[in-house]
């Protein structure tokens, strides 16, 4: 099974290394670089724009400079919507359409992630039987993680204990509410 955040932070990378790629192309080729920003609105959710920021019309001047980097947004979008067919059968289809159209776009830093969809084709649909994400288990670690790192210089573990025990606690109120 793999779940929409993973899935997208993979390709979110490859998208996030495109982008400077393309920026030293346009220097060779004295070509107009991407405006500030850019890296942060390719990444954003488009319903999470700020209109008052102009965050719609900036991507879309971004995207008008660059025809790959254009192609790659639009496959982000695309590969995001996996998650949101109107069932199993839909989703089983779509990353075959996804990965036919991400190597039909020629970006050459999108072909090795196209694979990765390729090989989990019967773990994707896997989501729609039990639609779960480990995300919340990933940010308790995270926690976990942090507070250790804040604890080092103490000289004993049993200041940790109580931490990890109130951290485990905001979790499952959290989950309750």
């Amino acid at each position: 099974m793999f779940d929409q955040f993973h899935v997208i932070k993979l390709f979110s990378e490859k998208l996030s290394n495109l982008r400077p790629e393309l920026d030293r192309e346009a220097i060779g080729q004295l070509q107009k670089q991407m405006p500030e920003g850019t890296r942060w609105l390719l990444l954003k959710n488009p319903e999470k724009f700020d209109p008052a920021r102009r965050e719609p019309k900036r991507l879309r001047e971004a995207l008008q400079l660059n025809e790959s980097l254009a192609a790659a947004y639009c496959l982000k979008e695309e590969l995001r919507e996996l998650w949101y067919q109107p069932g199993k059968a839909c989703a089983a289809a779509h990353p075959g359409l996804w990965i036919h159209e991400a190597e039909w776009s020629g970006v050459r830093i999108l072909l090795p992630f196209a694979k990765t969809p390729a090989a989990h084709r019967s773990g994707i649909p896997a989501w729609y039987d039990c639609p779960i994400s480990t995300g919340p288990l990933e940010g308790t670690n995270h926690k976990i993680k942090t507070t250790k790192h804040q604890a080092y210089g103490f000289r004993d573990l049993e200041f940790f204990k109580p931490q990890i025990l109130a951290i485990r606690q905001a979790i499952a109120l959290s989950i309750m509410e």
